[in-house]
């Protein structure tokens, strides 16, 4: 059975449509078919890097996971490190799963060592993602975050330079802070882990293959056991009579 996938950019501007596109496609499953999409243009942010710039896009952003579903996408993901709206995302969705990249690196990498670092561009993105990390339950997995000075749009700069700001710090992570699974944590981070998991020799986590693998994952037990995203409570979604007459989508 196929299974199809939408990688949601979440900001107004497709500049990185066609790269995620392309590196998706390396590694997505046979039976598996990923379209992504960016949120219409309009005045906006062109990366998520303060909190602020999060809150600007959250409407949109909910309005695609909706359409996402109805257009019959078995997975969304929402292609961002801080995992803007993905709870509400869950609301919204009645049957197909929604994930986010932490949430998918840090399953998977809970999963392959004890002590996690997350490897961030700049100081002002680990508060929030540090919550997230005690959110979904890894707070005693944490062994530290490491920056790169570097904002979303200078990763793909200077390859070489990138590069070796992430061995240094992932490098640091493994021999002082006790890492034995390293996190890339921005999704801008792509074409860099094998080289550095190589060199360095722990298990270091791409943020845009761990969420299509997750989703890939997530949409199969959904498809074949109906193991979705529970509506009991925390994920449940809104009552249709309030959506319809409030005009919500």
């Amino acid at each position: 059975m196929k299974k199809k996938v939408l990688w949601i950019n979440p900001f107004p501007t497709d500049i990185f449509d066609a790269t995620f596109r392309n590196e998706l496609q390396k590694v997505k499953q046979a039976d598996t078919i990923v379209d992504v999409v960016s949120l219409p243009p309009a005045p906006g942010p062109t990366h998520l890097e303060y909190s602020s710039y999060e809150v600007m896009v959250m409407p949109e952003l909910l309005r695609a996971v909706k359409k996402a579903e109805e257009e019959g996408y078995d997975a969304a993901i929402i292609g961002c490190f801080y995992d803007p709206i993905l709870r509400a995302a869950r609301e919204v969705s009645k049957k197909m799963v929604v994930t986010a990249p932490a949430e998918a690196c840090l399953h998977i990498a809970s999963t392959l060592g004890e002590n996690i670092s997350i490897v961030v561009g700049r100081r002002k993105w680990i508060p929030e993602m540090k919550e997230n990390v005690h959110k979904y339950g890894f707070g005693e997995k944490l062994a530290s975050f490491k920056t790169l000075d570097m904002g979303v749009h200078d990763f793909q700069k200077d390859h070489a330079e990138t590069m070796r700001r992430i061995k240094y710090a992932a490098r640091e992570a493994v021999e002082k802070d006790g890492a034995n699974v390293i996190v890339l944590g921005c999704t801008v981070e792509f074409g860099f882990y094998n080289e550095v998991q190589e060199e360095i020799g722990v298990p270091v986590i791409d943020a845009s293959i761990a969420p299509l693998k997750y989703a890939e994952f997530l949409a199969e037990i959904n498809n074949k056991f109906g193991w979705s995203h529970s509506k009991l409570d925390g994920y449940q979604s809104p009552p249709d009579d309030e959506v319809i007459s409030w005009n919500l989508f």
